[in-house]
């Protein structure tokens, strides 16, 4: 789902807050280098925290920033003054379900437009879209983040 003109202008709004170091601790500025451009592009993120792991879920599917990540296997979360790099490690669609219900339902204010299934539904409701939401487990290159 490709966002709409006043998706990325609140994207850009919500992003020049968080860049300032603003907003809830889940949220993030995240950096990836471009696959075809080189170019450095930003995109705010929730991170969710689940079972002492984190993870960044792509809520509108297959967008350039997931491919960009896909290609490199690595960006960066920026914060204010923090930048860390991190690995992005993609999660198989068959261990999915569970990260996206506690995604949706903690996040539910914000992506629930995104999803068909409705948050508080049981983890089998999310087995058929699986596929459609990438999910990656985040870790700091060279230490914990």
């Amino acid at each position: 789902m490709q966002p709409t003109a006043i998706d990325r202008l609140f994207n850009r709004l919500f992003g020049f807050i968080v860049g300032l170091g603003f907003g809830p601790k889940q949220n993030y500025l995240l950096e990836v280098q471009g696959r075809k451009t080189g170019r450095t592009y930003t995109t705010p993120v929730n991170v969710l925290e689940e079972n002492a792991n984190k993870y960044i879920v792509a809520p509108r599917g297959y967008t350039h920033w997931v491919r960009n990540v896909l290609s490199s296997g690595e960006a960066h979360l920026v914060k204010g003054r923090t930048r860390e790099r991190i690995r992005l490690q993609a999660i198989a669609d068959n261990q999915k379900s569970a990260i996206l219900k506690a995604y949706l339902d903690r996040y539910k204010r914000t992506v629930q437009r995104y999803f068909p299934v409705r948050a508080g539904s049981p983890v089998e409701a999310f087995e058929p879209i699986a596929e459609q939401y990438p999910v990656f487990r985040v870790t700091a290159v060279g230490g914990p983040l």
